[in-house]
């Protein structure tokens, strides 16, 4: 695997230099479209609808159109938003892991440590394995802001991006307004069903039938020679470029012990209303990030 962006988790002053990687990935085979005819592959253009011209990508940008007016947003305007600036995964909270609702997952990435020492690393991941939390955290990626969970997956670090708020639709549904008499046989008899089918978990029992099925059918195809020469229909295709990332992921900026000592100091005197830790994380932080310029 290829790291996608290099960073480090940060609470209080204890500094996690890590690696991220894409956690899943797509199985499902690529097909194209074609002309029945002759199995020409089907192209589109990108066309201008008041010239006319067919436009190649560097005279293309991005809009916004309200339905009466059209708002272009040129790469300088987007350069000036706050993107993918900061390196840093910043922990808002701790959270109870079971108040995190599933349907606020979005995509997953793992963690790895990157840096000479692990220990910060593996003391994170213990913590939240030992205290059944989940940290809620902040950080950019690819131009966005992000809001993600980050949580222990086995033996590493999971970060679990999450829907923001205002993505979750409600589910109001009036066909259960009437609320329906469910009997005591009735859930008793569901129960029993239920437990009939009741097992452990196992994802390798399961495939893609229609996936498998649809590589059978390919091979086959192959096999009795029904198909066209790739180079005379579909032409080269372009190579995927792979995305830069940032080499400088930094380091301890304290000594791990004496970075807790102090996050957990000014976590306490926050809770009582102090406000004197407040100038002494903001020095940290500048310095953390001078020495990782």
């Amino acid at each position: 695997m290829r790291s996608i962006w290099k960073g480090a988790v940060t609470f209080g002053l204890v500094n996690v230099p890590v690696k991220v990687y894409s956690a899943t990935e797509d199985h499902d085979i690529e097909l194209h479209q074609v002309h029945d005819k002759d199995g020409g592959r089907i192209r589109y253009q990108r066309r201008c609808d008041i010239c006319g011209e067919v436009v190649t990508y560097d005279h293309i940008e991005k809009a916004y159109d309200d339905g009466d007016k059209t708002v272009i947003i040129t790469p300088d305007d987007l350069l000036s938003l706050p993107a993918e600036k900061s390196r840093e995964i910043d922990v808002v909270e701790f959270v109870p892991s079971d108040q995190v609702d599933p349907i606020r997952f979005d995509r997953s990435y793992f963690l790895e440590p990157d840096s000479k020492s692990s220990k910060a690393y593996v003391l994170l991941r213990r913590t939240l394995e030992e205290t059944d939390r989940t940290a809620i955290v902040h950080f950019a990626l690819r131009q966005k802001t992000r809001l993600a969970a980050l949580r222990v997956h086995g033996e590493v670090l999971l970060l679990q991006t999450l829907l923001w708020d205002d993505e979750v639709r409600a589910a109001n549904f009036t066909a259960l307004d009437d609320h329906p008499r469910v009997s005591a046989k009735e859930l008793e008899m569901s129960a029993r069903l239920v437990d009939s089918y009741s097992t452990d978990f196992a994802p390798d029992k399961f495939s893609d039938d229609y996936q498998v099925q649809l590589r059978e059918l390919i091979d086959a195809k192959l096999a009795k020679g029904d198909s066209v020469n790739t180079d005379e229909t579909f032409g080269e295709g372009d190579e995927a470029g792979s995305g830069g990332t940032d080499e400088n992921g930094g380091g301890e900026v304290l000594d791990l012990m004496e970075a807790l000592r102090q996050s957990v100091a000014k976590s306490r005197g926050a809770k009582t209303g102090s406000t004197e830790g407040s100038s002494a994380v903001s020095s940290a932080r500048s310095q953390r990030s001078k020495k990782g310029a």
